[in-house]
């Protein structure tokens, strides 16, 4: 992980805890690469996974890593995925990784489990937001004071101005728990509001990852994602998915791309997951 607030706690006592790869300001390079070795020697594989927002000098410090330990056991995975959505798909890994998966699907089921994070914020301005993409009406109606906005980034990005009239945001069709992340503002929409529409099971409160001012534009805002909190869940969805063996690294892998290499799978090899894989009744655990 690329930084250490995006660090969950543990779900369990078995959940492992993450390693932190750090930008190229607070580390010197042959201390990443020694570090980086450490992990390889003790683990045998590594998954890093880095938000889409992260400095391009951090970014590169990553791949220069790899590059000098010429090492086909990293696997660097970019997300798209807001900050706190950013965490709880960091610690579904963490999750994974003690199961009877390979390295291979554990780095690609990252794709896969991102489509199932619902990742928002309650914004008090979206003047300076420009992740997804904001009409000037919006963004006119952001200047009147006390205006709040419901936005989620993912998986279908929706924007929507909260009001007693106003359709709430489409949430999931599967049970989840709610992850909440508070910045400068006092609202408990999100809790009293969404939640409850949303129908999760849990709420479970965080503090603010420190990029999610800059990555929300603003600073008064409650950052929130919607997740599958159950191993057995996620253990169901990642074995239901075909898994190939890549025609580049040899790893295996689910979905249509690699995880360890980016290589994408020849199309008459492509499989998507099967579909009600998160049907209603697809997610209770399985009774003992």
């Amino acid at each position: 992980m690329t930084s250490a607030d995006l660090v969950l706690p543990p779900t369990d006592q078995q959940t492992p805890t993450a390693a932190l790869l750090q930008a190229p300001d607070a580390q010197a390079l042959d201390m990443a690469i020694g570090d980086m070795h450490v992990l390889l020697e003790q683990h045998g594989y590594v998954v890093a996974v880095y938000p889409s927002a992260i400095s391009p000098a951090h970014e590169r410090r990553l791949y220069s890593v790899r590059s000098v330990l010429e090492s086909d056991r990293i696997a660097l995975v970019k997300t798209d995925l807001p900050p706190l959505g950013v965490a709880v798909l960091v610690r579904q890994l963490r999750q994974l990784s003690i199961c009877d998966f390979s390295p291979g699907v554990v780095a690609s089921a990252a794709r896969l489990l991102a489509h199932y994070i619902h990742a928002g914020a309650l914004l008090h301005s979206v003047t300076k937001f420009d992740r997804i993409p904001v009409d000037l009406r919006t963004h006119a109606k952001s200047w009147v004071p006390g205006s709040q906005f419901a936005v989620v980034a993912g998986p279908e990005p929706q924007l929507v101005k909260v009001g007693p009239k106003v359709e709430l945001p489409t949430g999931p069709e599967f049970a989840t728990h709610l992850m909440t992340a508070k910045g400068q503002s006092q609202s408990e929409w999100v809790k009293e509001t969404l939640a409850p529409a949303w129908k999760v099971q849990s709420i479970h409160e965080s503090a603010l990852p420190s990029d999610s001012s800059a990555w929300w534009g603003t600073g008064k805002l409650v950052e929130f994602a919607a997740y599958l909190p159950d191993i057995s869940v996620l253990y169901q969805l990642v074995s239901s998915v075909r898994r190939e063996n890549c025609h580049w690294c040899g790893m295996e892998l689910i979905g249509d791309r690699c995880g360890f290499c980016s290589s994408p799978l020849p199309a008459a090899e492509n499989r998507k997951h099967p579909a009600g894989v998160l049907s209603q009744g697809a997610l209770a655990p399985p009774q003992s």
